[in-house]
């Protein structure tokens, strides 16, 4: 997970049109297709939507030279852990069907209805959609630019200052894991292997964890100093230099936004006039 971090903020800081392009227009674009996406009523409606939202996202995709095999690793990540919750949707009723028609009866009076099916299914491609525009803001976009353009576009001065403390000793405390981890590997030790005792295993892990503790509450601890001698106080907050959008990033955000807003409506006047 901790390399996985890394590789993200390393893609972040490759060269394409849309890397270039400002942070802003990246969290505009994503936050309008995910709330155009989950606007959407829970009807088959939605994998209308979804398809063409997913392609503008291939789209945009391919314009960052990112290889496809990138955004299915992030992809598959996720969706194993999430994917149960809406797996389970399928045993459950809910507010959106007045009638249920049951597919399957299963011991201990437990059954699956056809409609719940489609909820899931409806409730996944409204998943792989939102995640997908998540992955592709996060693999083109720096963090400290991603919080720099949240702070332009309105984010309190508090929370920005917080975030920016996180993201830069997230790293930080990456690279002091990654050099546990290395001298583990050096003397051999591998939490996985069942040729060492249970036991023996177990606290070596746990003086691991108390280390990685330690080391994170001094660092903490000289962080605060450090900032305190250069006047850290209650009213400071992070300085976030102007920065106005190009006519080129305006136009892509315009027409943008037209498209994300135009798809949905168009999709549910034309079943509105079909039926």
């Amino acid at each position: 997970m901790i390399e996985e971090l890394f590789q993200i903020e390393r893609d972040a800081y490759r060269d394409s049109v849309i890397h270039r392009l400002d942070a802003r227009v990246k969290i505009a674009i994503a936050f309008a297709a995910i709330i155009a996406l989950v606007a959407v009523p829970y009807s088959t409606m939605v994998y209308t939507v979804g398809a063409i939202f997913f392609l503008f996202f291939l789209v945009l995709w391919v314009c960052t030279r990112l290889s496809p095999v990138v955004y299915a690793k992030r992809l598959m990540t996720i969706v194993p852990l999430w994917g149960m919750v809406i797996f389970f949707q399928i045993f459950f009723k809910n507010k959106y069907y007045t009638e249920y028609h049951v597919f399957m009866s299963l011991p201990l009076g437990i059954s699956i209805y056809y409609e719940s099916i489609e909820f899931a299914f409806i409730l996944l491609a409204k998943f792989i959609i939102c995640i997908s525009f998540i992955i592709l803001l996060s693999s083109t976009t720096k963090m400290h630019e991603m919080l720099e353009g949240a702070a332009r576009m309105g984010l309190p001065a508090e929370f920005a200052l917080a975030l920016g403390m996180m993201i830069r000793y997230l790293f930080v405390f990456g690279y002091m894991f990654r050099k546990i981890n290395e001298t583990l590997k050096t003397k051999c030790f591998d939490v996985f292997d069942r040729q060492l005792p249970y036991r023996y295993r177990l606290r070596q892990l746990g003086y691991t964890i108390g280390t990685m503790f330690i080391r994170s509450y001094e660092q903490g601890e000289r962080v605060y100093t450090s900032m305190i001698c250069r006047g850290y106080g209650r009213e400071s907050y992070l300085f976030v230099e102007r920065k106005p959008l190009k006519v080129r990033e305006w136009a892509f955000l315009t027409l943008s936004l037209i498209f994300i807003i135009a798809v949905p409506i168009t999709i549910w006047l034309t079943a509105i006039r079909l039926f």
